[in-house]
């Protein structure tokens, strides 16, 4: 755990030796999840061993956890239940994956991705921020809890899924489905996604802690046409693969309507209290000036996520050879679906602007609907204090998580959610995120350690007492 000073200075405080070289040991563990290919049925490849290896370091590090909390396993997911002490409410379901995904490159990284270095400054290796660190500092606050007698009042779950960097259907999804099962109802669902982010958020002084409450939907759509083939020297007006290629060209040239949603315009809301004047003047009328402000957030690809459903052509296949017309052509194309959109509304947009009746348009793999767009929930506040206990002098917002988190196979079994850690990061550290070099600093592990921890004694504190303020 970290030392008392993490109570009164979080900030400036750095975990012991012990800590970080729990969480090492859990990135030595390479628990890779492998996506299937698009086209495929099958489940994803996982490494069994190494998630064995990862279950055993979580029992030998955290004995009080796995002797008082309740453990149902799903595969490699581990769900804990937390008896509070009023056991048929629930406080807080937290939620964390064990599955990392691949590594490329390997020649780019300072240390290799699962050897789990410590250095003075970092804690190194796949997963150190996505999402083990998450994982390893719910069990550290757990642990330390227990440790000095603290239980809640109301029950908690806590639930780590393996299969989140591949959509969660054999981890999250059962998991979720044994809580509504049981009834469960939760005041908090937490989980990943949100961070406090510095130097990124344009014309905004100090960093910004985005406690996300939603997230935006996926779903890959398939364009294919077939065709008679032939001699490439007599082709007709046009080939396969200049129909789907016109096809590609038209959903990417007419993409989905600028929309701003009412999470997007009180992130907005938020934010204007500390911004330049000039900016504080557009965004208090925000809601009726939306045609211009969502114009301003589609010029970087950034911003215009959170604006509008996005279109990115990924795939395109036809043809065998230089000299024979294609019989096959396909494309893929890849929507992040904003609240208020759906699944239907992408499919009949592509129909739309498409407009080839030889065009077959389909979906395809796995998807998601966007979650419904809620107004921050009542324990949104408890988060966004906690966070600014741990970092003062930051601003806090909402959003919504632009990718897919865990989080979604939960939907209404919390009345709150949120997607936040209250650790610091710039561009360069988001960029590690999937990417070569990842790494958590040894403060920023504190941070995320001393939340968690904080959060617990909050779930823990006894109910207001009727007329002590009298």
């Amino acid at each position: 755990m970290t030392s008392n000073a993490a109570h009164t200075h979080p900030a400036a405080v750095v975990v012991d030796a012990d800590v970080a070289e729990r969480l090492a040991q859990a990135l030595r563990c390479a628990t890779i999840s492998h996506e299937p290919d698009i086209t495929s049925t099958d489940r994803p490849d996982t490494s069994d061993a190494e998630f064995v290896r990862l279950a055993a370091h979580l029992e030998q590090s955290f004995p009080l956890v796995h002797a008082e909390l309740e453990l149902e396993r799903f595969g490699h997911s581990r769900l804990y239940r937390w008896a509070g002490a009023e056991p048929d409410q629930v406080s807080a379901i937290l939620l964390a994956h064990q599955d990392v995904v691949p590594c490329d490159d390997l020649g780019r990284w300072t240390h290799p991705p699962f050897a789990g270095v410590v250095d003075d400054e970092f804690i190194w290796g796949r997963g150190a921020i996505d999402d083990k660190s998450r994982l390893l500092a719910i069990l550290e606050a757990v642990e330390s809890a227990l440790a000095a007698g603290i239980r809640p009042r109301h029950t908690i779950y806590l639930a780590f899924g393996h299969d989140e960097e591949a959509f969660g259907d054999t981890g999250a999804s059962l998991m979720a489905r044994r809580l509504r099962e049981s009834g469960v109802h939760a005041d908090l669902l937490l989980d990943e996604g949100g961070v406090i982010l510095d130097g990124v958020t344009n014309e905004v002084d100090r960093p910004v802690a985005s406690i996300m409450v939603g997230e935006k939907g996926y779903v890959t759509v398939r364009l294919s046409v077939t065709a008679v083939g032939g001699h490439s020297s007599m082709p007709g007006r046009q080939t396969a693969v200049g129909r789907i290629a016109r096809a590609v060209g038209r959903i990417q040239d007419h993409p989905m309507p600028l929309r701003l949603t009412p999470v997007v315009a009180d992130m907005l809301e938020r934010l204007r209290q500390v911004m330049p004047a000039y900016r504080r003047r557009l965004l208090r009328f925000a809601r009726v000036a939306a045609p211009v402000i969502t114009r301003v957030m589609a010029a970087s690809p950034q911003t215009e996520a959170l604006v509008r459903t996005t279109t990115a052509p990924t795939v395109i296949r036809g043809g065998v050879k230089p000299n024979v017309l294609p019989q096959q052509a396909e494309a893929l194309v890849n929507f992040r679906i904003l609240p208020g959109d759906s699944i239907a509304s992408v499919l009949a947009h592509c129909r739309k602007v498409v407009r080839d009746a030889d065009v077959r348009i389909e979906v395809i793999g796995k998807t998601s609907e966007p979650s419904p767009g809620k107004p921050p929930g009542p324990a949104f506040d408890l988060i966004a204090g906690l966070a600014t206990a741990i970092v003062p002098g930051i601003a806090v917002t909402t959003g919504i998580v632009p990718g897919a988190t865990d989080s979604r196979h939960y939907d209404g079994l919390a009345a709150t959610r949120c997607n936040f850690a209250p650790i610091v990061l710039t561009q360069a550290d988001l960029e590690t995120i999937h990417g070569t070099d990842e790494r958590i600093s040894l403060v920023n592990y504190a941070r995320l350690i001393e939340f968690n921890r904080r959060l617990i004694d909050q779930l823990a504190a006894p109910p207001p007492t009727p007329g002590a303020d009298a």
